[in-house]
């Protein structure tokens, strides 16, 4: 299954998990702007920064108040990241492929979509904003549950998976930047008190503070949540297990159709950069620099994926 469909399996779940990383990226701005309230605006900025939304920067460059941020990642129709935005494209991309998913996949996306229209038709008050973004989350792991739950395990379910890879692996990325940017007026506080709390912050952001108590024999510390983030291959949204999934996928997919493309080796080379290595060299590299990297890898790798696919033809 080469070209558009393909395409638009691949890109409907990366529209998905777009999505819900837009909702996780809207609580750790939340969570951290808390910490340091006295420059909630400046914290903002650094998420802004971080996702590399330029639609967003240059729509809010004069103020990054929460109210304006929330509502521009969240409702704006011509920010096509924003969680609105994003699900729409999921729905028309589901719609096109539709004969290649199972009804229950086509409903849980279709039912995605009108949940969420209905839900962000107005600005979210912030009292309320916790319970929207739950919701979002809830939503992007029923499509995701109906995937699992009811497709075959033939190319179809793995180009899904590509795109659920690709977007994950990217945002995680993202979002321990958004630590880094967050650290940058104060160097002083690395280590401290704060700086844990706000690592913390960023563990709750990617669902994984539990999963951290119960696989890491160690206090919540920059280093020990850090190489949970990055090297641990039993968290479903740190970068070597994306990274690994990835390579599977990808793996299977040459299996299927006799062939071997240049993503392999990509994806390959990214496997290796998020596995083997510590915490202790990433940190001695600079994670800044470690996580850019990773990124701009990341999204050559997608570059390589449509190409060797053909999804635009």
């Amino acid at each position: 299954m080469l070209g558009k469909t393909a395409g638009g399996l691949y890109w409907m779940f990366r529209y998905l998990e777009r999505a819900e990383n837009t909702a996780r990226l809207i609580e750790a701005g939340f969570r951290i702007a808390l910490t340091r309230s006295n420059d909630a605006e400046s914290e903002w900025k650094s998420i802004i920064v971080s996702s590399a939304n330029q639609a967003a920067y240059e729509a809010l460059h004069d103020g990054y108040d929460s109210a304006r941020v929330t509502d521009f990642l969240l409702r704006e129709a011509t920010n096509s990241s924003s969680v609105l935005s994003a699900i729409k494209s999921a729905r028309d991309n589901a719609r096109l492929t539709r004969t290649a998913l199972t009804s229950e996949v086509w409903f849980a996306v279709n039912d995605t979509w009108m949940l969420l229209a209905k839900l962000l038709k107005d600005p979210i008050p912030v009292t309320q904003l916790s319970g929207v973004l739950a919701t979002i989350r809830q939503q992007s792991g029923l499509v995701r549950g109906a995937l699992y739950g009811t497709m075959l395990r033939n190319d179809i379910y793995n180009f899904c998976r590509l795109g659920t890879a690709i977007e994950r692996i990217d945002a995680t990325a993202r979002l321990i930047d958004v630590k880094y940017y967050s650290l940058l007026p104060s160097p002083s506080f690395v280590g401290s008190r704060m700086d844990n709390v706000q690592w913390e912050t960023i563990l709750r952001s990617v669902s994984a503070h539990r999963s951290f108590r119960w696989a890491i024999d160690d206090d919540f510390t920059a280093p020990a949540i850090a190489s949970f983030l990055i090297l641990d291959p039993r968290m479903p949204r740190s970068l070597a297990f994306c990274a690994g999934e990835l390579v599977e996928n990808l793996n299977d997919l040459g299996d299927q159709y006799k062939s071997r493309f240049g993503a392999h080796d990509l994806a390959d080379a990214l496997l290796a950069k998020t596995t083997k290595r510590d915490i202790s060299s990433i940190f001695d590299e600079g994670l800044h620099v470690f996580v850019g990297n990773i990124i701009k890898d990341t999204s050559i790798l997608a570059q390589q994926i449509e190409i060797d696919y053909r999804f635009s033809g």
